[in-house]
Parts: structure tokens; C-alpha cells; sequence
């Protein structure tokens, strides 16, 4: 089982040695999952613990003004990691005091009284410490006193371009989900628990269960054909799913996740569904009134109905 710390002051989290890996890792795509690999099988051979840097908030997210969209929830994230086969995750508050501390600072506190690093691994851009002082040329001169040798991953290229988050995210906001797959290694999928709403999709005839995104800023928005997976279960089950902010009635402030399973009886409140975007059908529009909204409801099922290879004509039963 994979364990998880949150503060660079402590124990030492390796008194064995580490192999670390540093970065954001959001959505771990397939470039991601290369470095990740690649430090498991290196702390196999040399016998010490596998091990990840990582922080929350996302570095980009805290110093935009804007809302910066992720790929990833801090859970997804975290259990990417344990799947991968990291042992010890440290994820740092990215806050004002970890931008303060100077890139020395970090690899002495950090990598070398907290992790006992032998090995460090960072892409070949990869940039810390204050004002960004810390590079893979500094690694390897404070390694070279302190025990550990710098390494960076060569890029992961996919159809001759390097596969990187921003990359994705471009894919996704356009809504060719099949074109970012591959660099996902898997299709892209939102997580989260049923939470009760004010049931106006019962009313019309398209009860839905409903996902709160709070802070988390999504990379898509509109309406899609999806596959959901409830609990532990794969993303089979279809239905047709809205992202966004409903603007026919106007209720709510931040994005709301709601999905309509097809053919689906059955309670889903407190229950943990992921949500697997198939294809885009359009965007949320603003409709005028409830019955001109019910009636492009049933158009989008039957629409998402025929994507994911049902009998449109069920949407009308």
C-alpha cells in the first residue's frame, strides 16, 4: 500500500534510500507513466523504496489569475501512484512558503533529509525552488556532494509530437476524446461521488446523478455521449452526461457534473461513479423555457444513444 505525507519537515520517509520522481503529474498520461516506471524498476535494483514528489495545488493553477483546467483529482492522481507501483508519495503544499524556498534549500531538506534520494528523476525542462532557480544542472552538482545521482526521462512522442498535459487538455476542450487516449493510455474519465440534487431532471423524465466539481476546474464542458462505472465496476454502463453551470435555470454557480445512466433502476446517492467522456454531442446552450430544454434532452439522447451504439428509437419508449 502506497503511503502518503504531506509536509518536508519529518522522519526520514526512506531510511533505506529512494529513487525519486519530481513533478506535477497531472493526468498522468503516457509520459508520466514512462518516469513512473522507469523509478520502480531502478528502486527494484538497487533495493530501496520507489517514491514520488508531487503538489497540490497544481504549481501552473496557483500562480494563474485564471482558472486553470486539470486532468486529474487529487484522488485520481494519488491512486495512479499506487497502481504504478510508488511506495511513498510526498506531496507538498504549493503555497507561498514553498515558492520562497530557495532551490538548495529543497534538494537538501527535501530529496536528501527527507527521502535519502540516491536516484532523482525530472523531465530535461524541469525548473524549482525560488524564482525557478533550481534546474537539472544544479541536481547535478548538489548530487554529486550529497549522494544522489540526477537523471531526466527523454520526452514520450506520439505521432511525432512529445505527449505533455497542455497537449491533452488542447484535445480534450475540442472534444476529440479518441485523439487523447493515446496519450492518456486510457480513455479520459471524471470521478466522483452521487450527491443529492434539487431533482429537476426527475421532473422531466431524465433523473440524473448528479457529481459537484467545488474547486476542480474541467478541461470539457457540454454535453456528451458517456460510459459510467459504478464502485469498482469498468465505465460500461451508457448514458448521456451535462457539464456545466445549467443556464435555463440558472442554479448554479460552478460547474455541475450530471449524468442520466440509460435503463438504469436503482439508488446511486453516496455511491463513487466515473464517468468516461465518449463524445461530445454540443455545447450547453440556454434554452427558453423548460419545454423547449426537455425536448432537446430527448434529441441528445437518442443522438448519444446512436454514438454508443444503442437503438436511438429506445430514447423515445
Amino acid at each position: 500500500m502506497m503511503r502518503l505525507s504531506r509536509d518536508i519537515a519529518g522522519p526520514c520517509l526512506a531510511p533505506g534510500g529512494s529513487v525519486v520522481a519530481v513533478g506535477a503529474f497531472d493526468g498522468l498520461h503516457r509520459g508520466h507513466q514512462a518516469l513512473l516506471t522507469q523509478v520502480r524498476e531502478r528502486a527494484q535494483a538497487l533495493g530501496c523504496t520507489p517514491v514520488v514528489v508531487s503538489f497540490e495545488p497544481l504549481p501552473r493553477a496557483f500562480f494563474s489569475k485564471e482558472p486553470v483546467p486539470r486532468l486529474s483529482s487529487v484522488r485520481e492522481k494519488l491512486r495512479g501512484f499506487g497502481v504504478a507501483g510508488i511506495e511513498q508519495t510526498l506531496l507538498l503544499r504549493f503555497d507561498t512558503a514553498l515558492t520562497s524556498m530557495p532551490a538548495e534549500d529543497f534538494v537538501r531538506h527535501v530529496l536528501v533529509e527527507r527521502l535519502a534520494a540516491r536516484e532523482v528523476w525530472v523531465g530535461g525542462d524541469f525548473r524549482f525552488g525560488h524564482k525557478r532557480g533550481g534546474d537539472v544542472a544544479l541536481l547535478e552538482a548538489m548530487g554529486a556532494s550529497h549522494g544522489f545521482v540526477a537523471r531526466t526521462m527523454p520526452p514520450v512522442l506520439l505521432d511525432g509530437a512529445r505527449v505533455s498535459a497542455s497537449r491533452v487538455r488542447m484535445l480534450l476542450a475540442a472534444g476529440e476524446f479518441a485523439g487523447a487516449a493515446p496519450l492518456l493510455g486510457r480513455p479520459f474519465v471524471m470521478e466522483g461521488k452521487v450527491e443529492y440534487g434539487n431533482q429537476l431532471g426527475r421532473t422531466l423524465g431524465f433523473p440524473t446523478a448528479n457529481i459537484h466539481l467545488r474547486e476542480r476546474v474541467s478541461p470539457v464542458h457540454g454535453i456528451f455521449a458517456v460510459r459510467v462505472g459504478l464502485g469498482e465496476g469498468e465505465c460500461s454502463w451508457p448514458g448521456v452526461a451535462s457539464l456545466g453551470i445549467r443556464p435555463t435555470v440558472n442554479e448554479v454557480a460552478e460547474p455541475l457534473l450530471e449524468v442520466y445512466l440509460f435503463d438504469f433502476e436503482g439508488d446511486l446517492y453516496g455511491q463513487r461513479m466515473a464517468v468516461e467522456f465518449v463524445a461530445k454531442l454540443r455545447d450547453e446552450m440556454k434554452f427558453d423555457g423548460l419545454e423547449a430544454l426537455t425536448e432537446q434532452m430527448n434529441r441528445d439522447a437518442r443522438m448519444a444513444r446512436e454514438v454508443l451504439g444503442m437503438n436511438p428509437r429506445l430514447a423515445e419508449a
